[in-house]
């Protein structure tokens, strides 16, 4: 079955922050400074509309790029799951 492609492209929303998919060296990289597991990291559905644009697999380590008041741009890591 193909993978169905959004009709609206949600990632392009102003109030959807940026997803960006790590490579594996930036993956075992943030692995090792945090000294957590894959399994450790929040998790996000690989069918999720925020990330429908992106190209991904199981356990795949998704940046995601939020605006904070207090902070300016705050950097979360979720893993793709099924």
């Amino acid at each position: 079955m193909a993978k169905k492609t959004p009709e609206v492209d949600v990632s392009k929303h102003i109030l959807v922050p940026k997803h960006i998919k790590l490579n594996d060296k930036e993956k075992a990289s943030l692995l090792e400074k945090y000294k957590i597991t894959l399994e450790e990291l929040p998790r996000i559905f690989i069918d999720d509309p925020a990330v429908a644009n992106l190209e991904l697999t199981t356990d795949d380590v998704i940046l995601v790029k939020r605006p904070s008041e207090t902070a300016g741009i705050t950097d979360f890591y979720r893993r793709v799951v099924k």
